[in-house]
């Protein structure tokens, strides 16, 4: 399968969109597409497996729940361990912020 992580990229947006690429029983690669998305007020992220982020284009903030902030701006990538609750705090809200995910088991 061959396809561009840039293409169908919606013109408007009312909610984030979540593409996966590719999944198996070890890894889910997906593609999340913000413009001034955030996560819910109330909650956290608490994941079962292990999360890396890569910033594409645009510009992200995730919030951990122990109250670190890591701004993310094109090119930049953070690993966030299962069961490190965090939130989306911010997403550019003039400009479209393409995020590349991939989850992965933690160990056992």
């Amino acid at each position: 399968m061959f396809e561009n992580i840039f293409a169908s990229l919606p013109a408007e947006q009312q909610k984030e969109l979540f593409n996966v690429l590719l999944q198996n029983k070890n890894i889910r690669i997906e593609r999340i597409v913000s413009k001034g998305h955030t996560s819910p007020a109330s909650g956290w992220y608490d994941q079962e497996d292990n999360e890396w982020v890569l910033v594409l284009e645009g510009a992200g903030r995730i919030l951990f729940e122990d109250g670190r902030e890591v701004t993310m701006r094109q090119g930049d990538y953070l690993h966030i361990p299962a069961h490190e609750k965090h939130k989306v705090a911010w997403t550019d809200p003039d400009r479209v912020t393409i995020w590349l995910a991939v989850h992965y088991p933690a160990p056992t």
